[in-house]
């Protein structure tokens, strides 16, 4: 049995992410998110901008709530603005606000300026106000710093950002890129590749992806892999697409352990390993990829790359089926089961699912 690849994949929204990685993320078509009181869940808030469709091949954003989130710069070598980093780490964010002030105030850091921003756009410590967020990280955007740059057009694009065109967004996207930001090149990407604020350019978005992806970026190097595989902007080019399916996936990129998975489960662009197929697309399903519990489903179904185990096959069937990802062979497979069969992979679907 070949297991084939999910539908090419659309850009339909630029949206940010909540954690160390702020940026535009990757999910493939019919991804929902993750039952809030499951345990593998934790959806975060993001908030998003509704783009053009462009060209089949190209990465896709999910949607998401309107809520900015931004990630400061990385702990700077200053010891004592170490001091307002690890305050932030910690979940110190009044401390991090009273210590980044005075920094702010004293050497006109713009690295404090950022923490300010980030703990006014998400409420950390002070009451949200993306007025105060806008400001600062503009205030530290003017003194250099690229991850204000970049959180300031984020927060703009989002809708959140005060006065200010998307032209200007582009503005800042570019600058924090050229100072070295892989967020900011990865973002930059997907607008060349949306084309309604930026001429579309599936070349130029491919350099901007491999910039981000060479930085270790895992959804650019998702976005670049199903550049190559498609031949869209590059030279098409199985092997590499691979290769950066691989380490997109090692970073725990669902969206890439799914096309990694499946690759593996193949031999294509990489030797057959069924094993480590199976495991990936494991790994997927319970991080709540509808299109991995679907593979997964198959293998387990038919024994073809594992044991065959029916009853959990067909309760990822199941799980699958209420994320959109129907299969009418697994239908009639259900149907044909033995009713306490049935009835056991129908309750093992309704616990992962959290429904009584």
């Amino acid at each position: 049995m070949k297991l084939l690849r999910p539908i090419s994949l659309l850009v339909s929204c630029l949206m940010l992410t909540s954690g160390a990685a702020a940026q535009i993320s990757l999910t493939p078509p019919g991804a929902q998110p993750r039952p809030a009181d499951n345990p593998a869940a934790k959806p975060k808030p993001k908030p998003h901008v509704v783009a053009k469709k462009p060209p089949a091949a190209a990465p896709k954003a999910a949607a998401a709530p309107a809520t900015a989130t931004v990630t400061p710069a990385p702990a700077p070598d200053d010891a004592s603005a170490d001091l307002v980093y690890g305050a932030y780490q910690r979940g110190m964010y009044k401390t991090a606000f009273d210590l980044a002030s005075k920094r702010a105030q004293d050497s006109n850091d713009p690295k404090a300026m950022t923490m300010l921003g980030e703990l006014y756009a998400n409420a950390l410590g002070v009451k949200r106000d993306y007025a105060k967020a806008a400001d600062w990280y503009k205030r530290a955007a003017d003194g250099g710093d690229r991850e204000g740059m970049f959180a300031l057009a984020m927060l703009r694009i989002s809708g959140h950002g005060g006065p200010g065109s998307r032209e200007d967004a582009v503005k800042l996207l570019a600058s924090s890129a050229k100072l070295g930001n892989p967020k900011a090149a990865y973002n930059l990407a997907l607008l060349y590749l949306d084309g309604q604020t930026l001429p579309q350019d599936v070349k130029r978005a491919a350099e901007l992806f491999r910039v981000a992806a060479d930085a270790g970026n895992p959804e650019a190097q998702y976005a670049l892999a199903t550049f190559y595989k498609e031949g869209t902007g590059v030279e098409k080019d199985v092997e590499k697409s691979v290769r950066l399916l691989q380490a997109a996936a090692l970073a725990d990129n669902v969206d890439a352990e799914v096309e990694y998975a499946i690759a593996l489960y193949n031999g294509t662009g990489t030797p057959k390993n069924q094993a480590a197929a199976v495991a990936l697309l494991s790994k997927a399903a319970r991080q709540n990829s509808p299109i991995a519990q679907n593979r997964l489903a198959r293998v387990l179904v038919s024994g073809a790359g594992a044991p065959i185990d029916k009853i959990e096959g067909l309760k990822w069937h199941i799980v699958a089926k209420t994320a959109g990802k129907g299969d009418p062979e697994l239908d009639e497979a259900l149907a044909d089961l033995k009713p306490e069969d049935r009835a056991k992979a129908e309750a093992a679907a309704r616990r992962w699912l959290n429904l009584k």
